[in-house]
């Protein structure tokens, strides 16, 4: 399988400018999703799907839900907070730790998700901004994207939003949005693993 590159995704963008394909964006974050908002928002019409139930504890959930509206004005589609599904996702995986098979697994089920409400809603496109934290495996996210293409029949917008600074880029615009920025990526298993990081270090 032939995963296209970010190259590949600069020259779309270029190509299919004013275009305004519908896109349903799946976004983990409002700090993430700046960048990539801003460098879709010429091409798409960009629906944010905000469907994260990793998120750990519920007020962590609501604040970075409620994040968003200090972005652009695009419209927010949430899906209803059930934990249960992301434990039903990664039952077997909670010892792996952060960046293995059971992120994977978190990725997995979130953009199946977002592709199957994409072709329920008739959107063309459907994508995540996971691809942009220089922590999560761009490669997988595509494999993933990739499958969930073939199963749903919803093109799957193929990106690395991290390179050419995009990271950097998104760190910049939070600041300028005085946006929430989070420690952890999200569920308990990654706020326990930053806790004990910082305790670890604290020792040292």
């Amino acid at each position: 399988m032939v995963i296209d590159t970010y190259k590949k995704l600069k020259k779309f963008l270029s190509e299919n400018k004013g275009s305004k394909k519908r896109l349903l964006l799946h976004s983990c974050c409002a700090p993430c999703s700046s960048y990539v908002l801003e460098l879709l928002k010429e091409v798409f019409d960009i629906t944010i799907f905000f469907y994260n139930p990793n998120i750990y504890p519920q007020e962590e959930y609501i604040k970075r839900l409620s994040e968003f509206n200090k972005l652009y004005k695009f419209p927010i589609m949430e899906e209803k907070y059930n934990p249960n599904e992301f434990n039903k996702a990664i039952k077997g995986l909670e010892h792996i730790p952060e960046g293995g098979e059971r992120c994977f697994a978190c990725y997995s089920f979130r953009l199946e998700k977002t592709a199957q409400v994409a072709r329920k809603k008739g959107y063309e496109y459907f994508t995540t901004t996971l691809s942009i934290s220089p922590y999560k495996n761009s490669k997988k996210i595509n494999e993933i994207g990739y499958e969930c293409e073939r199963k749903y029949g919803v093109k799957y917008l193929y990106s690395d939003f991290k390179k050419e600074e995009g990271y950097k880029k998104s760190i910049i615009l939070s600041k300028e949005l005085d946006l929430y920025r989070q420690e952890y990526c999200g569920c308990f298993y990654s706020m326990q693993e930053q806790q004990d990081r910082r305790k670890n270090k604290a020792k040292t």
